[in-house]
């Protein structure tokens, strides 16, 4: 399983747009083959910082996304948004018995 976690920096009169388009997406985006979750997170203090996690059953899934037209597309909207470069993470979850 692949976490993804992608941080987003808009310019603040950017962020109804943005709400706008991921709520246009996150079906399409859920519904990709490998595609186990999606959720959008905005930061509590700073609302123009929002982020979006996402799992993925492998990267090979999570690569088809990233190279999709559509990803393409999405992404080009998106980030004309950004007021600061966005940060991402791939991570994979580790359970480590009697240490949490």
């Amino acid at each position: 399983m692949i976490l993804r976690i992608v941080q987003m920096t808009f310019r603040p009169e950017e962020v109804p747009a943005f709400l706008e388009l991921f709520e246009t997406r996150k079906a399409t985006i859920r519904a990709f083959k490998g595609c186990t979750h999606l959720e959008l997170w905005q930061d509590s203090s700073q609302p123009n910082i929002l982020f979006t996690y996402s799992n993925w059953e492998t990267e090979e899934h999570l690569n088809h996304y990233r190279f999709s037209e559509f990803f393409k597309d999405t992404w080009g909207k998106t980030k004309a948004l950004f007021a600061e470069k966005p940060n991402a993470w791939s991570v994979v979850q580790k359970s480590i018995a009697g240490n949490i």
